[in-house]
């Protein structure tokens, strides 16, 4: 079988157009692995960007990378034509059975809907229900992101959602839906080479927005300083000093970074986020959404105990995991609560969860599903 997966090239999301090697969001890589590793499927890789790239024409034997010039005027503005017809232009040399768009972030489920061959999506976020939940202005990114959504799912053979969340909001919009999670990066399961920090560390990954909400996790940061345990409290993501949000935040942590209480790193590349992991106790994750949370498979993975908020695809993740702490979205409380009783018991780690990710969310698990579905998807359409 011949597949087309559309996708974003980092490269272009960053506005990095010097290298030469493409890369991608973790949850397509962790797909091309997978696929990497069965030789029955050949995959073609298309991007779109703002500049041309020198690329590498393969990643594996049987994968290839077409990386597509796309001027400015052919992107958002426009309905991303531009890249429309770029798409469609190469896939008429590609010639694939199927053409798989990956988000609806941008431009990729749009060039699947209209690459005039039969075609299925990936829903990584939900942009309708995120611009409908933070009351995205008319006319901006979010706003256009979740109308573009809304006219993709109606037009498209089916869907791939990576959570019963995801699936219950893409029903009602989609003829046809899959439950799919997304996979794992193979790094993550890795024999354990950091033993965990003698002193109790807890992890917060992401960037600092008002949905993961860091800030108010400052709140429970105090909170449990107030406690009298002994702990240290690790962020790691970006924050803009542009952004407001992040401002407050940046100015928040001030004082605990100063009393060794609380931490903020930048991004980490995997290898060093698989170290991290494996040097804490325990993943604190507690957004308002999230429509799968892949860090969460990801620290369970790691064996890191887990506290998070019950919504979304944290539900999916945590079902079957011992111990997982879930709490209500605005429980702080509870959260606290739950921590400090975790802290006062000795902060163990969750070891027995690595084996459950690896059956559910490993490369090649996820990907064998994939190619079952397109065979069922060209089968219907």
């Amino acid at each position: 079988m011949k597949v087309a997966l559309l996708t974003t090239d980092s490269r272009e999301h960053f506005r990095d157009y010097t290298c030469s090697l493409p890369s991608f969001a973790t949850a397509p890589e962790a797909l091309l692995r997978g696929f990497a590793a069965m030789p029955e499927i050949k995959v073609h890789v298309v991007s779109c960007a703002h500049q041309p790239m020198r690329s590498s024409e393969k990643l594996a034997d049987n994968i290839w990378f077409h990386s597509l010039h796309v001027p400015k005027i052919g992107w958002l503005r426009t309905g991303y034509q531009g890249c429309v017809r770029a798409v469609r232009k190469k896939l008429r040399e590609i010639q694939p059975d199927i053409v798989h768009g990956q988000g609806t972030e941008r431009d990729c489920a749009i060039c699947a809907v209209f690459s005039g061959h039969p075609n299925v999506l990936t829903i990584h976020g939900n942009m309708a229900e995120l611009a409908r939940r933070f009351n995205a202005p008319v006319g901006s990114y979010a706003w256009l992101a979740g109308k573009l959504e809304n006219f993709v799912l109606k037009r498209t053979g089916g869907v791939f959602c990576n959570s019963a969340y995801t699936e219950g909001l893409v029903g009602p919009r989609a003829k046809k839906t899959w439950r799919v999670p997304n996979a794992l990066r193979a790094e993550f399961f890795s024999p354990q080479r950091q033993p965990p920090a003698t002193r109790c560390q807890l992890l917060n990954i992401g960037v600092i927005s008002p949905r993961k909400r860091q800030l108010e996790m400052l709140g429970a940061v105090e909170r449990l300083r107030s406690t009298g345990m002994d702990f240290h409290f690790r962020f790691v993501g970006d924050a803009p000093a542009t952004d407001n949000y992040a401002r407050a935040f940046l100015e928040k942590i001030h004082p605990l970074q100063a009393a060794g209480v609380a931490s903020l790193c930048a991004p980490m590349k995997t290898a060093e986020l698989v170290a991290e992991l494996d040097r804490s106790h325990a993943l604190v994750h507690f957004p308002s959404e999230e429509a799968f949370g892949l860090v969460v498979a990801e620290s369970l993975a790691r064996g890191c105990k887990f506290f998070g908020a019950r919504t979304g695809g944290i539900v999916d993740i945590t079902t079957g995991v011992p111990g997982a702490g879930l709490y209500e979205v605005d429980d702080w409380t509870g959260l606290v609560s739950g921590i400090t009783a975790w802290m006062r018991a000795g902060f163990g780690r969750s070891d027995d969860s690595a084996r459950q990710m690896r059956d559910r969310y490993s490369p090649p698990v996820v990907a064998r599903r994939h190619l079952e579905i397109y065979r069922e998807a060209l089968n219907i359409m």
